[in-house]
């Protein structure tokens, strides 16, 4: 575990990150990886879901795409959330042992 701890996919009451210090187990850790596949599947959703309204059918209403942006861009937020936390965990080329 690294001393920063993990960035978890929500923010605090005044919109400033959150941390957990953990060993990768409990509780806390299952919440956070409950919530993380929730925003994941909700973004592979938005995807279809822009895909069926701008692949075909009648044309998009702007009210529509506006809708459809705004969930899109609050998902790619979420996603890049998850990523930055995942991409933290994962061990440096220092722990990968010798250089081939």
């Amino acid at each position: 575990m690294r001393d920063e701890g993990r960035l978890l996919p929500w923010a605090g009451p005044d919109g400033k990150p959150c941390y957990l210090l953990t060993d990768g187990t409990g509780y806390l850790t299952r919440v956070a990886d409950g919530i993380e596949s929730v925003q994941l599947g909700r973004a592979v959703e938005l995807l279809t879901h822009a895909d069926d309204m701008l692949g075909g059918g009648g044309p998009a209403t702007s009210a529509q795409l506006r809708f459809l942006l705004t969930r899109m861009a609050e998902a790619l937020r979420d996603v890049h959330r998850i990523a930055v936390s995942r991409g933290a965990r994962l061990p440096g080329p220092e722990a990968d042992g010798p250089a081939d």
